[in-house]
Protein backbone atom coordinates (compact mmCIF):
# COMPACT_ATOMS: atom_id res chain seq x y z
CA UNK A 1 0.00 0.00 0.00
CA UNK A 2 1.13 3.48 -0.96
CA UNK A 3 0.32 6.50 1.59
CA UNK A 4 -0.82 9.54 0.40
CA UNK A 5 0.09 12.63 2.23
CA UNK A 6 -3.59 14.67 2.27
CA UNK A 7 -4.58 18.46 3.15
CA UNK A 8 -7.02 19.10 6.01
CA UNK A 9 -8.56 22.90 6.16
CA UNK A 10 -11.48 24.00 8.70
CA UNK A 11 -14.23 25.95 7.33
CA UNK A 12 -16.37 28.55 8.90
CA UNK A 13 -18.85 26.54 11.51
CA UNK A 14 -22.78 25.77 10.01
CA UNK A 15 -26.06 25.52 12.34
CA UNK A 16 -27.34 21.62 11.65
CA UNK A 17 -30.42 20.62 13.72
CA UNK A 18 -30.20 23.78 16.48
CA UNK A 19 -26.33 23.27 17.02
CA UNK A 20 -23.43 24.61 15.71
CA UNK A 21 -20.84 22.34 13.82
CA UNK A 22 -17.16 22.95 12.46
CA UNK A 23 -16.40 21.94 9.58
CA UNK A 24 -13.01 20.32 7.98
CA UNK A 25 -12.48 19.04 4.50
CA UNK A 26 -9.68 16.48 3.59
CA UNK A 27 -8.74 15.97 -0.02
CA UNK A 28 -5.58 15.57 -2.01
CA UNK A 29 -3.29 18.66 -2.80
CA UNK A 30 -5.05 20.21 -6.08
CA UNK A 31 -7.55 18.03 -6.18
CA UNK A 32 -10.22 19.74 -3.59
CA UNK A 33 -13.38 19.22 -2.87
CA UNK A 34 -15.89 19.59 -6.58
CA UNK A 35 -18.50 22.13 -5.75
CA UNK A 36 -21.38 19.90 -6.17
CA UNK A 37 -19.86 17.04 -4.04
CA UNK A 38 -19.43 19.88 -1.30
CA UNK A 39 -23.09 21.14 -1.71
CA UNK A 40 -24.77 17.48 -2.37
CA UNK A 41 -22.46 16.69 1.90
CA UNK A 42 -24.20 19.21 3.31
CA UNK A 43 -27.46 18.65 2.18
CA UNK A 44 -27.55 15.68 3.47
CA UNK A 45 -25.98 16.35 6.51
CA UNK A 46 -29.26 16.89 8.59
CA UNK A 47 -29.57 13.37 8.24
CA UNK A 48 -26.31 12.38 10.35
CA UNK A 49 -26.83 14.78 13.20
CA UNK A 50 -28.77 13.55 16.38
CA UNK A 51 -32.18 15.23 17.91
CA UNK A 52 -30.75 18.12 19.60
CA UNK A 53 -30.52 17.16 23.57
CA UNK A 54 -29.45 18.99 26.90
CA UNK A 55 -25.31 18.50 27.22
CA UNK A 56 -24.97 18.38 23.40
CA UNK A 57 -24.08 21.75 22.11
CA UNK A 58 -21.78 21.22 19.46
CA UNK A 59 -20.18 19.06 16.84
CA UNK A 60 -17.98 19.15 13.74
CA UNK A 61 -18.17 17.37 10.72
CA UNK A 62 -15.52 16.14 8.29
CA UNK A 63 -15.73 15.60 4.66
CA UNK A 64 -13.25 13.81 3.34
CA UNK A 65 -12.81 13.21 -0.98
CA UNK A 66 -11.15 9.84 -1.74
CA UNK A 67 -8.20 9.41 -4.23
CA UNK A 68 -11.00 8.09 -6.28
CA UNK A 69 -14.58 8.52 -6.69
CA UNK A 70 -15.42 7.90 -3.05
CA UNK A 71 -16.29 10.64 -1.11
CA UNK A 72 -17.14 10.30 2.74
CA UNK A 73 -19.09 12.56 5.74
CA UNK A 74 -18.60 11.93 9.19
CA UNK A 75 -20.84 14.22 11.49
CA UNK A 76 -19.16 14.13 15.27
CA UNK A 77 -21.60 15.51 18.08
CA UNK A 78 -20.60 15.95 21.81
CA UNK A 79 -23.13 14.08 24.11
CA UNK A 80 -23.47 13.88 27.82
CA UNK A 81 -20.72 16.66 28.05
CA UNK A 82 -17.94 14.44 27.42
CA UNK A 83 -18.70 11.55 24.40
CA UNK A 84 -18.54 11.94 20.91
CA UNK A 85 -21.42 10.00 19.45
CA UNK A 86 -20.81 9.67 14.74
CA UNK A 87 -22.86 9.30 11.84
CA UNK A 88 -21.40 8.78 8.90
CA UNK A 89 -22.11 8.45 5.14
CA UNK A 90 -20.34 7.58 1.29
CA UNK A 91 -20.89 8.19 -1.63
CA UNK A 92 -19.12 7.49 -4.98
CA UNK A 93 -17.71 3.82 -3.81
CA UNK A 94 -19.71 0.54 -4.83
CA UNK A 95 -17.15 -1.17 -3.15
CA UNK A 96 -18.80 -0.25 0.42
CA UNK A 97 -22.58 -0.21 -0.52
CA UNK A 98 -22.81 2.98 -2.64
CA UNK A 99 -25.27 2.47 -5.62
CA UNK A 100 -22.86 4.31 -7.87
CA UNK A 101 -19.88 5.90 -8.84
CA UNK A 102 -21.15 9.47 -8.12
CA UNK A 103 -19.28 11.35 -5.18
CA UNK A 104 -22.36 13.64 -4.83
CA UNK A 105 -24.56 10.46 -4.00
CA UNK A 106 -24.50 10.39 0.01
CA UNK A 107 -25.73 7.15 1.68
CA UNK A 108 -25.85 6.31 5.16
CA UNK A 109 -23.05 4.07 6.54
CA UNK A 110 -24.55 0.95 8.84
CA UNK A 111 -20.59 0.43 9.36
CA UNK A 112 -19.34 1.57 12.56
CA UNK A 113 -16.06 3.20 11.13
CA UNK A 114 -15.43 6.29 13.24
CA UNK A 115 -12.64 7.45 10.48
CA UNK A 116 -9.76 6.77 8.45
CA UNK A 117 -6.14 8.30 9.25
CA UNK A 118 -6.69 11.34 7.21
CA UNK A 119 -9.83 12.06 9.32
CA UNK A 120 -8.91 11.49 12.84
CA UNK A 121 -6.28 14.11 12.81
CA UNK A 122 -9.62 15.96 13.45
CA UNK A 123 -11.30 13.81 16.07
CA UNK A 124 -7.41 14.28 18.23
CA UNK A 125 -7.51 18.28 17.85
CA UNK A 126 -11.23 18.42 18.81
CA UNK A 127 -11.00 16.17 21.82
CA UNK A 128 -8.40 18.55 23.35
CA UNK A 129 -10.12 21.46 22.32
CA UNK A 130 -13.14 20.38 24.09
CA UNK A 131 -11.23 19.70 26.65
CA UNK A 132 -9.24 23.41 26.77
CA UNK A 133 -12.57 25.41 26.32
CA UNK A 134 -15.41 23.30 28.42
CA UNK A 135 -13.70 21.50 31.12
CA UNK A 136 -10.74 23.56 32.46
CA UNK A 137 -11.98 27.01 32.45
CA UNK A 138 -14.93 27.40 35.13
CA UNK A 139 -17.49 28.20 32.82
CA UNK A 140 -17.35 26.18 29.60
CA UNK A 141 -16.73 28.66 27.09
CA UNK A 142 -18.52 27.62 23.99
CA UNK A 143 -17.58 30.26 21.64
CA UNK A 144 -14.26 29.22 22.35
CA UNK A 145 -14.18 25.86 21.71
CA UNK A 146 -15.79 26.55 18.05
CA UNK A 147 -13.26 29.13 17.18
CA UNK A 148 -10.26 26.27 18.19
CA UNK A 149 -10.11 24.65 15.11
CA UNK A 150 -7.06 22.32 13.93
CA UNK A 151 -4.38 24.33 11.74
CA UNK A 152 -4.69 24.26 8.25
CA UNK A 153 -2.16 21.67 6.71
CA UNK A 154 -1.19 18.08 5.69
CA UNK A 155 -2.71 15.12 7.61
CA UNK A 156 -1.92 11.30 7.77
CA UNK A 157 1.34 11.19 8.85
Amino acid sequence: MVFIEKHMRPLDPVVVGGRPYKRYHVDRPGHEIEPEVEKAAYAFLPRLVPAFADGSPAGWTVLHRGGDTGAYLLAYTWVWDNVVEVHTATAGQPAIGCPDEDPSHFVPETRRWTGCVWELPALEHERAAWVRHMFVPDTPDLDGYLADTRQEGPVGR
